[in-house]
């Protein structure tokens, strides 16, 4: 049982929720920043919360269990993924597939306790984020597509507490897609030669390699533009500014590292990018709190 409860958190990748998370996070406080200031602490603060962390884990979880389901004959064949848990007969495509239907039930009653919009749309953001997994089969858009996925992260969480959407938070969302498919380009790399080989979709291979680490910078650029110009719609403070310049440094150095050297990609991938959501988070966290919105009047 442990071995197999080992194996299904690599089945999910469950430590890349470090990536996704802590913007949703950061969306939540906001949403409660922006609109209900006095509502922090409140039992509706931790009940919203609470709900939204199950949600996310629980669409990612199932995100993640479809693309391995229906990736793994193309995982099977490419060295990179090959020692994935369902190729290597750790868990069967059965197991991931059912896994994958679990997670996505819990992400339904999840959205039908946070508020009965996020519940009818749940269905349409579980066909989406499902959906990703195919596209790398007949676009190179697929980064972007799985850019939009991990920013409804922060859009859903955001209309979880509001019931409705803001061009504030739209802002936001631009930022996560630009990251994430800027990142995904990055990681794409890796499988270049692979992609080229059997007719797969991505940047690097339409593009070339050179181009492609091009076009990331561009969306990371595009990316960090989004989170400053968040300081003027939500009139944070100054602990923010010092957040943002922290991101900045990791993007550029994230870049650095990949400027460097290709095999640097991986270092790039999962420790920079942990590094940009958590400083983000962390540094909205000490926004609300300075602001003392945590206090109740």
């Amino acid at each position: 049982m442990l071995k197999k409860f080992k194996n299904t958190l690599e089945l999910v990748k469950f430590s890349h929720t470090i990536f996704v998370l802590p913007f949703a996070l950061s969306a939540f406080l906001l949403a409660f920043y922006d609109k209900y200031p006095s509502s922090f602490g409140t039992p509706f603060f931790y009940y919203k919360i609470i709900w939204v962390v199950i949600a996310m884990a629980s669409g990612r979880s199932g995100a993640m269990a479809f693309n391995r389901f229906i990736d793994r004959k193309i995982d099977a064949k490419n060295k990179r993924t090959m020692e994935r848990t369902i190729p290597k007969g750790e868990l069967t495509a059965l197991y991931g597939f059912v896994f994958g239907i679990v997670s996505y039930i819990i992400l339904i009653f999840a959205a039908y306790e946070l508020n009965f919009i996020c519940f009818v749309l749940s269905p349409i953001v579980i066909i989406f984020i499902t959906f990703y997994s195919f596209t790398k089969r007949f676009t190179f858009f697929s980064h972007m597509v799985l850019g939009i996925s991990m920013a409804l992260g922060p859009l859903g969480t955001w209309l979880a507490v509001t019931g409705s959407l803001d061009y504030k938070i739209l802002i936001l969302g631009l930022a996560v897609v630009f990251w994430g498919a800027g990142f995904d380009i990055l990681y794409a790399i890796l499988d270049y030669d692979f992609d080229t080989a059997n007719g797969l979709f991505s940047v690097p291979a339409k593009f070339g390699i050179k181009n492609a680490v091009a076009v990331s910078r561009i969306l990371h650029s595009l990316a960090l533009i989004c989170l400053i110009s968040l300081y003027f719609m939500f009139n944070l403070n100054f602990l923010y500014i010092i957040g943002i310049i922290l991101v900045a440094g990791f993007f550029a150095y994230e870049h650095f590292l990949v400027y460097k050297s290709l095999d640097n990609i991986d270092a790039a991938f999962f420790t920079m990018n942990g590094y940009i959501s958590i400083t983000f988070f962390v540094f909205i966290c000490a926004n609300v709190l300075y602001s003392k919105f945590f206090i109740v009047p």
